[in-house]
């Protein structure tokens, strides 16, 4: 079975989570093909997690398009289906317009990639199955793709979290409506689709949750010979991440005579700003700013701290990756209790506290900081967790029966769709 996959961008240095579930559907026998909407990171080819390999995924199945080779070839798609590429040009353009000028602009860099793929030849032949890995602008530009190349194969979308989920919406609807499965990464998520697209008919019938999942034989558990007094967080440095909260957690327990030492692994738009922070709040000697990491140092920060926070301000994050590994891990884990955070933390597996709260995320620290005992029972529950959910090739299998056993509606084949109100 062969999958033309949708992604945003990669080869990424936060592309941890795609790299993994796409090796699990090519474990369980999917032959894939990657259409990133986005120039590639060269610098991020050699971050690969074992997915880029000539038996797995060849570079050669990784198709990128320069903005002028799309341009190029545009025209002779227009030439042979101009009647369904025009009439879907207007759906997608007039929705993204109400958004406003940075929708439309991103919608409209995705129109000609969408026809230029999709009118191209497929030298392995044609697709089985077309997966939109997040359903912001690369779905759209999957549904495009779907509808000139391979209108009569399923098509599903997969939705994660604020990028794609939460805010700009962009034919959202139309898509949802589309789709054959509507696949998402955690509970919470499942129940804020259909409360949130509750309009959207037959919805209910066609989401079906996949958990992110983990090769935990990479992820040896262990719960003690951890530092007594470390912190780490790891991710892009960014508002939503909330990552200024911790620092101000951080001041705090140094004033309770906490004097932890806090490992920031990434980097981002906030790094300036997170440092003024740090100088401003006089703990630029506790906090350590490593930049991004290759995943194997990245697990090592993560095995040698006492617990790994994620304090998120907000419905950004689905359920981040780096709070499963460090479950996995070992890593105790205190983060904030929004979106699918919950879904992974809650019975014991770790802290979570309200977010945008300094006070109360250094009094969680603390707790856990002073009871090395209740760290390990929490470590104990959340790999028990781990294990029951997070498995990658179990969790990959699910995916690649969903997307085998799937077939087009009748009713939505091909049929053009208006635009929602």
């Amino acid at each position: 079975m062969r999958v033309a996959v949708f992604t945003s961008m990669y080869p990424a240095r936060t592309g941890t989570f795609f790299e993994r579930d796409m090796r699990a559907l090519v474990q369980a026998g999917l032959e894939i093909e990657v259409f990133p909407i986005y120039p590639p990171d060269e610098s991020a080819w050699g971050l690969s997690l074992g997915l880029l390999t000539p038996e797995h995924l060849a570079r050669d199945r990784v198709h990128h398009l320069s903005a002028a080779a799309a341009i190029r070839g545009l025209f002779p798609v227009l030439g042979r289906s101009p009647k369904v590429a025009l009439r879907d040009a207007l759906s997608v353009v007039a929705a993204a317009a109400r958004y406003g000028p940075v929708a439309l602009a991103k919608t409209a860099y995705v129109l000609p990639k969408a026809w230029t793929w999709g009118g191209a030849a497929q030298p392995r032949g044609p697709f089985d199955h077309v997966l939109a890995y997040w359903g912001n602008y690369a779905g759209t530009c999957a549904y495009l793709f779907h509808r000139l190349a391979a209108p009569n194969v399923p098509f599903s979308i997969w939705l994660h979290a604020g990028t794609d989920l939460y805010r700009d919406t962009v034919f959202m609807r139309e898509k949802l409506a589309y789709a054959d499965n509507v696949i998402t990464c955690c509970e919470f998520n499942d129940q804020y689709i259909r409360r949130q697209f509750a309009d959207v008919a037959s919805l209910d019938a066609k989401i079906h949750v996949c958990h992110h999942g983990l090769n935990l034989a990479d992820f040896p558990f262990q719960s003690d010979g951890r530092a007594p007094d470390r912190l780490v967080a790891v991710g892009r440095f960014v508002k939503a991440k909330g990552f200024d909260y911790l620092v101000r957690a951080v001041r705090l327990l140094g004033d309770r005579n906490k004097n932890v030492v806090l490992e920031l692994v990434g980097d981002g738009e906030q790094r300036a700003a997170l440092q003024r922070l740090a100088a401003d709040l006089g703990v630029t000697d506790r906090i350590q700013f490593r930049g991004w990491q290759p995943f194997a140092a990245v697990r090592e920060a993560m095995n040698r701290a006492t617990i790994l926070v994620h304090p998120s301000d907000g419905l950004g994050d689905g359920l981040p990756n780096v709070i499963r590994e460090a479950m996995a891990l070992g890593t105790p884990v205190v983060a904030s209790d929004v979106a699918g955070i919950p879904d992974a933390l809650r019975d014991g597996c770790g802290g979570l506290v309200q977010p945008k709260d300094p006070a109360a995320l250094a009094a969680a620290l603390e707790r856990l900081l002073d009871d090395p005992v209740e760290r390990q029972a929490v470590a104990a529950r959340a790999r028990s967790r781990a294990e029951e959910r997070y498995d990658l090739w179990r969790n990959g299998a699910r995916l690649a029966e969903i997307l085998r056993t799937s077939r087009r509606s009748t009713r939505r084949r091909g049929q053009p769709l208006r635009t929602a109100a």
